[in-house]
This record gives C-alpha cells, sequence and structure tokens, in this order.
C-alpha cells in the first residue's frame, strides 16, 4: 500500500519555484514529487538516528 500523503500550502520565492521546477524536470518528476524527494533526502542527512531526543 502507498504511504498516505496530505495535501498542503506553502508559500515560496518565485526563483525557488523556478529552480525546483527545473531540477524536476532534469529529474523526470513532477514538482511535488521532486519537493518531497528533496526534504526526505534532507531529514535524513539532518536526523542522527543513533540519539533520541
Amino acid at each position: 500500500m502507498k504511504p498516505l500523503k496530505t495535501k498542503v500550502s506553502i508559500t515560496l520565492d518565485e526563483n525557488v519555484i523556478a529552480i525546483i521546477r527545473k531540477m524536476a524536470d532534469e529529474d523526470d518528476r513532477n514538482f511535488s514529487q521532486y519537493i518531497n524527494l528533496i526534504l526526505k533526502e534532507w531529514i535524513s542527512s539532518h536526523t542522527d538516528t543513533n540519539t533520541t531526543k
């Protein structure tokens, strides 16, 4: 079963949107999929799984 997803609304700078759209297109993904991917990667790289907060 696919993970559940929730729609959210955020406000981004136009230049950030343009960069993300270009990167998503180059990776053959849609805008939402690409944002989800980069957020997952950022969270993974900034989460220390060896400690409990």
